[in-house]
């Protein structure tokens, strides 16, 4: 902690000799995009996109996961979604899984989560999902049943995919996409190469920026 302490009693300065960069953030907020990423301290979305500080409204779950969309059990992570497409109206949003995804291992390898039961019964939200191509389904077949120690980059492609399912059927989402408004983008970053990886609709792979 010693690091981020100093860190932070120094940051005023430099806040001083970028005034009006900070000022200008002070009027409100604007961003470019919404980014959907996982909370694993590795994957920084503003270091691998650039992004400056106003550009990117973030969400961050573990296993970037998008819950389904309710009203009856309200959810912070569907309210911020919801206030980035309806209140601060971003054109673009990303859903950017990663390499090395412990949420994704931790559900293909059937990992015991007895001691995090909040953390296995938010994983489960993945397998109950609506998409036929999800890899938790196939694995129930027994198709990626092999894993942690198989496929686990295109399991977490596919598990990126399956949140975008989930993301279509917002409603709010569900105008802006048919319209042309907003955009959805699949992406997948390699933790250790820092390649980024994007899903191309025509060929159904994905493939770099």
């Amino acid at each position: 902690m010693r690091t981020f302490i100093d860190h932070a009693r120094s940051f005023r300065e430099d806040v001083t000799r970028r005034g009006e960069d900070f000022r200008r953030l002070a009027a409100g907020q604007s961003p470019l995009a919404l980014f959907i990423s996982c909370s694993d301290s590795r994957v920084i979305p503003s270091l691998f996109t650039g992004a400056r500080p106003g550009e990117l409204f973030e969400l961050r779950t573990a296993g970037n996961i998008v819950p389904p969309y309710r009203l009856d059990r309200p959810a912070g992570e569907v309210a911020t979604i919801e206030f980035a497409v309806e209140i601060l109206g971003v054109a673009d949003i990303v859903v950017c899984g990663h390499s090395h995804c412990g949420a994704v291992g931790a559900l293909l390898g059937g990992a015991d989560l007895g001691t995090a039961p909040a953390v296995r019964e938010w994983l489960a939200e993945v397998a109950g999902g609506p998409a036929k191509n999800h890899p938790f389904a196939r694995a129930q077949d027994g198709a990626t049943a092999e894993a942690p120690g198989g496929d686990l980059a295109a399991a977490v492609q596919s598990h990126v995919l399956a949140q975008m399912d989930r993301l279509r059927r917002y409603p709010s989402l569900r105008r802006r996409v048919a319209d042309g408004r907003v955009t959805l983008h699949a992406w997948y970053y390699e933790v250790h190469t820092g390649s980024v990886l994007v899903h191309q609709p025509d060929t159904d792979a994905f493939l770099p920026l």
